[in-house]
């Protein structure tokens, strides 16, 4: 189980999970007299005692066919929970939906309803999760069992807070409070009300309601719980600046997590963790927390805590000065930050959708009826109820139609600033940031079968003269007609770059110095040809020329940059025009 939008709502579907219920426990050599008081002893310590749960819950499948219906019931319900908690969500939802339509128990339908929620949520299924949340929210009414009532409302405050909607989360959090069955305690509604509030900036670490979820779920005995509140508690310190304070706490929290096994408590408390080292100043503690909770995560998880953590290791890392391992922990933290906001986007769309649904049918059901009416009063209608009836659905194709071109738009949009993040907007070559993170994987690469490359690093002379006689229009014109120019050198495994204003660089993949060489005289020679005809004039520029190579300066991307710029300054003290190696001696002067 990986999944984690939001940090608050990390806590709140995994808490929501932990249908705790204090019971003792059994003695796996005595007979099973009672198998439903067994089977409740057994689901009271699925997360006090996972291992005496899953031996319990092997014991009582040995007497499997000898269950009554409502007990084969139960036990299928845990053995779905169990499913659920093992991430096998394939396997739970077939399940969940069978206690749900078929048990006729109200109390099991509740809990399985709350559980199908979840898995619903966890496989970011938003709008069935919702459609589904909006379905039991209106029959409430009709659920008579308080105990099934009070195990509903907690979990759809929950999904409302998982949809953004905070207003209504806290609402039904606090109806949960006041209509706590006997059996059941304050615990979860209290710690469903904290995490509305924690999501929805409302909370500071003295709050009296995130003291009070704490005592009332160390009180009842329900580390799952408090274990989350108290790490929203943690974070409450850091945001308040309190980094010291927060990680205290979590030293204290950390024999008690180790021992749940609780994967999400294992990764949020890690990364608040490396964040409180990382305030500190402790970087060396906090690149090993970080990098540790990375290390935790499944290949591929989309993650607002694996964002933090990329980001403390971003921080670190430029605080001490490593540029290269500073910009590849802060892509990988962009990706981790864009997939998070766009799942906040996801749920936020299918609250929406489902809202609509309702309101649709709610809609169709009113038309429904009236025209059923309008049958009984008045046959004459019958030709025009159909033409409404085409109309509608002319209607709603065009709705549809509309939703389409607008996903169309958005995703055009979406692949269009995806070109425009990696390409110079006026010449269409990499813009620096991208070339220096390609040339970056691919120096590595090359470094691994010690290959080789070379970088060359130019820009026109007397550039800034073009500008301030002809203006920028033609500046532009003649910078695109020299990339041109430039391209029609290079190779296809070339990567060819805008480094700033007139200066440019290539990273020539598998290049010798020689080769080298004669492609960056090849450039030169072909800008130095390249003019820029307009109306009355021909503009011509000229371009210095320096070069590095691994063989001599190595596969760091950062010394290869600065030696070559060296060697194009000293192309330029040269008198321009010409092409400079990073050796002295190595020098190729080739005049226009």
């Amino acid at each position: 189980m990986s999944w984690s939008p939001s940090r608050i709502r990390v806590l709140s579907a995994w808490v929501g999970l932990a249908w705790c219920v204090l019971a003792p426990a059994c003695h796996a050599g005595s007979p099973i007299t009672d198998p439903g008081s067994f089977m409740q002893q057994a689901e009271g310590l699925r997360t006090k005692d996972h291992p005496q749960f899953l031996a319990m819950l092997a014991r009582i499948h040995r007497e499997a066919p000898h269950l009554t219906p409502a007990e084969q019931w139960q036990l299928r319900y845990l053995d779905a929970w169990e499913a659920m908690f093992q991430g096998d969500y394939t396997k739970s939802e077939p399940e969940l939906r069978q206690i749900v339509d078929h048990s006729g128990n109200e109390v099991l339908t509740a809990k399985a309803s709350g559980l199908l929620l979840n898995d619903l949520a966890l496989t970011r299924r938003y709008e069935d999760a919702f459609t589904l949340a909006n379905r039991l929210a209106a029959g409430l009414g009709q659920v008579k069992d308080p105990r099934a009532r009070f195990l509903l409302v907690s979990d759809l405050s929950q999904m409302l807070n998982l949809a953004g909607q905070i207003d209504l989360a806290i609402q039904y959090a606090r109806m949960a409070e006041q209509a706590v069955p006997p059996g059941e305690n304050l615990c979860r509604p209290l710690s469903r009300e904290v995490a509305a509030l924690f999501n929805g900036k409302r909370l500071t670490s003295t709050s009296p309601e995130l003291q009070r979820a704490i005592d009332t779920c160390e009180a009842a005995g329900q580390p799952v719980f408090t274990n989350a509140m108290r790490l929203v508690l943690g974070s409450l310190y850091m945001e308040e600046g309190e980094p010291a304070v927060a990680l205290a706490l979590l030293d204290r929290l950390a024999p008690g997590i180790r021992n749940s096994k609780y994967y999400p408590h294992i990764l949020s408390s890690q990364v608040e963790r490396a964040q409180a080292l990382a305030a500190l100043g402790r970087d060396n503690e906090a690149r090993k927390a970080a990098l540790a909770a990375i290390a935790l995560a499944k290949p591929d998880s989309i993650d607002e805590w694996l964002a933090e953590a990329y980001e403390v290791l971003y921080r670190v890392e430029k605080r001490q000065g490593n540029a290269a391992a500073a910009l590849l922990y802060y892509e990988r933290y962009v990706v981790q930050d864009k997939g998070y906001l766009d799942d906040v986007s996801a749920r936020a769309l299918a609250y929406e959708v489902a809202q609509q649904h309702i309101l649709a049918q709610k809609l169709e059901t009113e038309r429904l009826g009236k025209q059923n009416k309008l049958l009984r009063l008045q046959q004459a209608l019958d030709t025009k109820a159909v033409e409404t009836s085409r109309l509608y659905n002319l209607l709603l194709l065009v709705v549809i139609a509309s939703i389409v071109l607008w996903l169309l738009r958005l995703k055009r949009s979406q692949l269009r600033f995806k070109k425009l993040s990696r390409q110079d907007s006026l010449t269409g070559i990499l813009n620096h940031q991208h070339f220096v993170g390609q040339s970056g994987r691919a120096l590595h690469a090359l470094e691994r079968r010690v290959g080789h490359a070379c970088l060359i690093v130019f820009d026109l002379d007397h550039f800034k003269r073009v500008n301030d006689t002809h203006g920028h229009a033609m500046g532009d014109a003649v910078l695109k007609r020299a990339v041109a120019a430039c391209q029609q050198q290079l190779r296809p495994s070339d990567l060819f770059g805008r480094l700033g204003g007139e200066e440019f660089g290539v990273l020539l993949h598998e290049c010798s110095r020689h080769q080298g060489m004669e492609i960056a005289n090849r450039i030169r020679a072909a800008i130095a040809d390249a003019a820029v005809q307009r109306e009355d004039c021909v503009i011509t520029v000229s371009a210095s020329v320096g070069l590095a190579a691994t063989d001599t300066s190595g596969y760091e991307l950062q010394r290869l940059c600065k030696e070559a710029d060296a060697a194009l300054y000293r192309a330029k003290r040269a008198g321009r025009n010409c092409v400079m190696g990073d050796i002295e001696v190595d020098v190729v002067l080739a005049r226009a």
